[in-house]
């Protein structure tokens, strides 16, 4: 946060009314409980910070609400498709509704993973070996014959992952070729595709990005240390399984190369006000770019609150900031 940001009376307590704010939490889909959660505690930190906050659930009073009682601005604390593929974005848009966050078209590339990848890869971004299948191909072609073919090319261990989606929802890691199908099937519960990465072994590192009106800046990289040594749904979600350091343990130079990567990520894809990437550093000091969120977690085990308050921020400060610049408040 810039010197000015920090040192003017915020926006929201110089108007006659406090800046009203919805928060959009819940939804319909497997992330429901964990959008729940993240949208309980932005709530709850623009209220310490002066603001009218509300929270309501993405549903069929959601847009008859916003017209009745219109607010400043909205933020989006929806994860899964819902919050992080556009569409909801784009009904915001129709309604003219500010609101703080990526715009549609950059979702949807974002929520893509394979796509994201590649956008990524093509702005200089490492980022580890990859194919992207839907289901038809291994129906169609022969299941044993496409995946003895990408584990000649991809090798063992592997990330098996759906090809989108979040809080590492049906992601396993597999080190056994005999373990691949039932990995592969799991993952499509969750989609249509799923995507198979090659493993990199190393040190996971959340980096998030906010932009306070004077262009993308990444905060302090959280190191993730699950005690199961994958950082998937339970170990994220479930207190105590995963140790976490912010700023991470790692040296000055590999932190500014993961800062400079997390910040590269964003711009490519048109992101704005926020986002957190997913990397891993491996043994040689390399990033290597997983994945990018548009709708970070804000619950009490997330990362981006762990990297505002390593940055010295106060939360509710920096989301208040964002909700009024998108309401055309200045500070």
């Amino acid at each position: 946060m810039s010197e000015s940001t920090a040192g003017a009376a915020p926006a929201w307590e110089a108007e006659q009314h406090p800046l009203r704010a919805v928060v959009l939490a819940g939804g319909l889909t497997f992330e429901r409980e964990v959008s729940l959660s993240s949208g309980t505690q932005v709530e709850e930190a623009l209220v310490r910070a002066g603001l009218d906050a509300e929270l309501r659930d993405a549903d069929a009073e959601l847009l008859p609400g916003l017209a009745a009682a219109p607010a400043d601005a909205v933020f989006i604390a929806l994860h899964g498709a819902t919050g992080e593929d556009g569409a909801l974005r784009a009904v915001l848009d129709l309604a003219g509704v500010p609101y703080v966050g990526s715009p549609a078209a950059a979702c949807r590339l974002a929520w893509d993973k394979p796509a994201a990848k590649s956008v990524a890869g093509s702005a200089g971004v490492t980022t580890p070996d990859w194919v992207a299948l839907p289901h038809s191909t291994f129906r169609e072609l022969g299941a044993g014959a496409v995946l003895d073919l990408i584990v000649a090319r991809l090798g063992l261990p592997l990330m098996v992952k759906p090809a989108s989606g979040g809080s590492a929802l049906g992601a396993q890691k597999v080190t056994r070729v005999e373990d691949l199908p039932a990995a592969m099937v799991s993952c499509f519960a969750y989609g249509d595709t799923v995507m198979v990465e090659r493993f990199v072994d190393g040190v996971e590192l959340a980096l998030s990005v906010v932009d306070l009106g004077e262009g993308p800046q990444a905060l302090p990289a959280v190191e993730i240390a699950p005690e199961s040594g994958v950082f998937d749904y339970t170990s994220r979600y479930t207190p105590g399984l995963t140790e976490y350091h912010a700023p991470a343990r790692i040296d000055d130079v590999v932190a500014a190369r993961a800062a400079e990567l997390a910040v590269r990520v964003h711009r490519a894809l048109g992101l704005a006000d926020l986002s957190r990437t997913d990397a891993i550093v491996d043994a040689d000091g390399q990033v290597h770019f997983l994945e990018v969120n548009v709708s970070p977690g804000m619950t009490q085990t997330s990362m981006f609150p762990m990297a505002v308050e390593a940055a010295g921020y106060d939360l509710g400060e920096v989301l208040a900031s964002l909700l009024a610049r998108r309401a055309g408040h200045s500070r």
